[in-house]
C-alpha cells in the first residue's frame, strides 16, 4: 500500500516539474573519470552507465557507487555484467558466458549468478544491463560469436534468463532483457552501422520477452520491415508500443540500446533519434558516451527541452516515463 501512495504522490509532482527535470529523467549517462560525475549535482538523472574505464578496484569502485549516492540517492547506477566477452567487473572477478553456463547446467548457473548478484550489490550496483536473451543465430557477429547467447531453443534461453533474472532480484539488482525483438538472427553489428534483419528474423525470437520476468527492456537497433517498414526497433512506435506494450503486455521500463551506436547515429540526425526514440515509447535514453565523441548531458537535456516545446515530443510522454522509472526505484528503494 505503502508504494501504491507514495507513486500517487509521484504523479502529482511530476506536474510541478520542469521541462528540464523531466528531460533529465528520461537519461542514463556514461562519463569519463573514476570519481562521480559533477553533472549529478545539476541534473537528477535515471541513471549512468559505467564502463571498464570508469572502474580501477572494487574499493575504488566501492567510494564511487557511494559518491554517486551522496550527488543523488534515488539513481540507477548499471553496468553490462553477462559474463565471458561482456563483463565490466573483470579487474577483480570473472564470470563465464551464458553459453558456457546453459552448458554446464542449472545447479552451475544458479552457483555462478548468485556470486554475481552478491558482488553487484556488495560494490554498489543496482542495475545490471542483462541477461541477453537474443537466441543464437547463424554466424551471429555480435551474439553468437561472443557467446553471449544461452542458445538457439527459446525455452532452453528461457530457463536460464529467468534463472538469471531471479537471482538478480533475489538480491535487489534489477534486470534488463535484451535486445528487443530479437537481435541473434542479424548478419551484421548495430554498433557500426545499419542492420538489417527482415530476411532472417523470426517470431519465436519473441518468446523470451514474453514468458522471461524483469523489470526493464532495452530496445535493439534493427531494422525488420515485417515490423516496421519504416524504422529501426529503437525509433519503432510499431515495435515498441504496439508490439511489446499492447500485444505483449510489457508495463515495465523500456530502455534504448545506446543512442550513439553507428545503426542510430549515422543514419539520423541527434535530435531526429531522441524524437522518434521517446514518441515510440522508450522511456529511457541510453547515451554511452563510449562509443562516440562524449556528448555534454547539457546538450542532451536542451534537446530533449526543445522538442517538447516544438510540440515534437508531448510533455506527457516524459511525465509518462518519469513516472514508470521512478515506481520502478521505489521497488528497489532498498538499494
Amino acid at each position: 500500500m505503502r508504494i501504491v501512495f507514495f507513486s500517487l504522490l509521484l504523479l502529482l509532482n511530476l506536474s510541478a516539474k520542469s521541462l528540464e527535470e523531466l528531460a533529465s529523467g528520461v537519461l542514463m549517462v556514461g562519463f569519463d573519470g573514476v570519481k562521480a560525475p559533477k553533472f549529478l549535482k545539476k541534473y537528477k538523472v535515471a541513471g549512468v552507465i559505467l564502463f571498464s574505464k570508469n572502474i580501477k578496484s572494487k574499493n575504488q569502485l566501492k567510494k564511487l557507487t557511494k559518491d554517486i549516492k551522496k550527488l543523488q540517492p534515488s539513481i540507477m547506477i548499471a553496468v553490462d555484467e553477462e559474463g565471458g566477452r561482456v563483463q565490466r567487473l573483470k579487474k577483480f572477478a570473472k564470470f563465464k558466458s551464458a553459453k558456457k553456463v546453459a552448458k554446464s547446467g542449472e545447479k552451475f548457473a544458479k552457483k555462478e549468478y548468485t556470486k554475481m548478484a552478491k558482488l553487484l550489490n556488495e560494490v554498489g550496483i543496482n542495475l545490471n544491463l542483462a541477461p541477453d536473451v537474443d537466441l543464437e543465430y547463424l554466424n551471429n557477429p555480435i551474439i553468437a560469436k561472443y557467446k553471449r547467447s544461452f542458445g538457439k531453443n527459446p525455452k532452453q534461453v528461457i530457463k536460464y534468463a529467468n534463472i538469471f533474472t531471479s537471482i538478480m532480484k533475489k538480491h535487489n539488482i534489477m534486470t534488463t532483457l535484451k535486445h528487443f525483438p530479437g537481435h541473434g538472427s542479424s548478419r551484421s553489428d548495430s554498433h557500426k552501422g545499419f542492420t538489417d534483419v527482415t530476411q532472417t528474423w523470426q517470431k519465436r525470437e519473441l518468446e523470451p520477452f514474453k514468458k522471461v520476468k524483469s523489470p526493464l527492456i532495452m530496445t535493439a537497433h534493427i531494422f525488420n520491415s515485417n515490423l516496421d517498414s519504416t524504422y529501426p526497433a529503437t525509433l519503432s512506435y510499431k515495435t515498441n508500443t504496439l508490439l511489446l506494450r499492447d500485444k505483449l503486455g510489457f508495463s515495465g521500463v523500456l530502455i534504448s540500446d545506446d543512442m550513439q551506436m553507428g545503426a542510430i547515429s549515422k543514419n539520423y540526425p541527434f535530435k531526429t533519434a531522441l524524437k522518434l526514440a521517446l514518441n515510440s515509447g522508450v522511456d529511457i535514453l541510453l547515451i554511452g558516451n563510449f562509443l562516440d565523441k562524449p556528448l555534454k548531458i547539457k546538450k542532451i537535456v536542451n534537446t530533449i527541452v526543445e522538442l517538447v516545446k516544438s510540440g515534437e515530443v508531448k510533455k506527457q510522454r516524459l511525465e509518462d516515463a518519469n513516472s514508470r522509472i521512478k515506481s520502478l526505484l521505489l521497488k528497489y528503494k532498498k538499494i
